[in-house]
């Protein structure tokens, strides 16, 4: 059970990889996994499937980009829960359905739910962890989601994608420098081709998506369990010397 006695929240785990990481998180025996997202009806489906699997699991409605929206949703964590132990910034929208890759407000929306929610989960995240810390308990995980985006550029993709994953890069390591004292270890993991999101756009196109597994070495696309695994890994004991770090989750696409 490499989730016992901890409390976890994930944004964005309606659906996908989120989804994906809660109920591993369930079935690994996490005190509560705090399901987070905009999609009530799908989010509220996904805490159903934990529960009858025999995990704690409980439905947040949260806003990425609203700060107040993190502040409540801490107040209630620490409410309901006692404290926060594992922080999963999940939450993100594709930049493949954009025709114009310099359009502005695709630029906006991009690194407002990217990085910018990121950050916020990271400044409320983290401040709930210290308080657990002051109360005697370990400090915490912030595993935050980037993508092979964040270390390479692409031809057919927003910049906007590629700037927001690459900020996600960047805030974990700083992260990971500033709370290091605190026993809060904060780690990025960044996919590479997995299935199609809900706002794919051209990555989703099955052309588009066999010309890139051409440059795969294991020659296939990955699966959201996949990266739920290494989440998990970043996210228990195991990892306990382990911050500030990219675990790429990519099939070697980045290797060649």
């Amino acid at each position: 059970m490499r989730m016992k006695d901890k409390v976890a929240l994930i944004s964005g785990a309606a659906s996908g990889m989120g989804a994906a990481t809660a109920r591993l998180f369930g079935r690994e025996g996490a005190a509560m996994v705090f399901v987070a997202d905009l999609l009530d009806k799908e989010g509220a489906e996904v805490v159903d499937s934990i529960n009858k699997a025999g995990g704690k699991a409980r439905y947040l409605h949260l806003d990425v980009t609203d700060e107040a929206g993190w502040q409540a949703a801490m107040a209630e964590i620490e409410k309901s829960a006692g404290g926060l132990d594992v922080l999963v910034n999940n939450a993100g929208i594709s930049g493949s359905a954009e025709q114009d890759l310099y359009d502005t407000a695709a630029w906006n929306r991009l690194m407002n739910i990217n990085a910018t929610g990121v950050f916020l989960g990271m400044k409320h995240g983290i401040a709930l962890m210290k308080k657990r810390a002051a109360q005697g308990r370990k400090g915490g995980s912030v595993i935050n989601l980037s993508s092979v985006s964040g270390i390479v550029g692409q031809a057919y993709i927003h910049v906007g994608y590629n700037a927001s994953k690459g900020a996600v890069r960047m805030i974990t390591k700083a992260g990971a420098a500033q709370h290091g004292r605190d026993n809060i270890r904060v780690n990025s993991v960044h996919p590479g081709l997995m299935p199609p999101m809900r706002t794919s756009g051209r990555t989703a196109d099955p052309a588009t998506r066999a010309k890139t597994l051409k440059g795969v070495p294991l020659g296939r696309a990955g699966e959201v369990d996949e990266v739920a695994y290494a989440i998990l890994f970043l996210a228990s004991d195991e990892s306990s010397y382990v911050t500030g770090a990219e675990l790429v989750v990519d099939g070697g696409w980045t290797a060649v």
